[in-house]
């Protein structure tokens, strides 16, 4: 049985049995927070555990190495939603140590998309038109470098909400402790003040 066999016949299950009764919730997150962390395999259980979430708490976006590259991306769009659309009302970046993103190289990478079997001609074609496949796919040095960029994308955001905490924290991803790498609530009391509206 193949990995797509093997989950529909479990979901039949599932359902039939209402295994997902104990997950019912809405839409909104409870604990108000949207969350963006890393796709690592490694957090999709103990993340949430370690940060005492259960479902419907939060809103939790996933990327590569929780990196957010551009102000008016996906990943951007995405939390601005949480923000506005669904009631969030803190923002969480959260990194990793050990983290897949830590160094990577994008000629290597490009190298495997030809052995797996995307002619050199379309690289070829897209370097030309273009894709800046660098910066692209270019991962980071350091994560706590890393989660505080992100987090400054967030915070000097034009569409953010004011007065949103924005908060950056690492996880290790084998024992789930937390390190706090800056906290919204003391960036907010410490910035100044907006200027009136005339």
């Amino acid at each position: 049985m193949n990995n797509l066999q093997e989950m529909l016949a479990y979901n039949e299950k599932f359902v039939e049995d209402k295994k997902y009764e104990e997950y019912l919730t809405d839409k909104f997150p409870d604990k108000r927070m949207v969350i963006l962390t890393c796709m690592d395999a490694r957090l999709s259980e103990l993340l949430p555990r370690a940060l005492n979430l259960r479902n419907g708490d939060a809103k939790i976006l996933k990327n590569a190495g929780a990196i957010i590259t551009q102000p008016f991306g996906n990943i951007m769009r995405s939390i601005l939603v949480a923000l506005y659309e669904l009631n969030a009302d803190e923002v969480f970046i959260i990194g990793h140590y050990n983290c897949g993103m830590t160094g990577i190289n994008p000629d290597s990478m490009i190298g495997k998309m030809v052995d797996r079997g995307v002619p050199s001609q379309t690289i070829r074609t897209l370097k030309h038109s273009g894709v800046d496949f660098t910066r692209w796919l270019t991962g980071f040095d350091n994560v706590r470098s890393s989660v505080e960029k992100s987090v400054s994308i967030v915070r000097n955001h034009p569409l953010l909400p004011p007065a949103t905490p924005v908060h950056g924290m690492i996880i290790h991803p084998q024992t789930g402790k937390l390190d706090l790498v800056t906290e919204g609530y003391e960036f907010l009391r410490n910035a100044e003040p907006a200027p009136a509206a005339e």
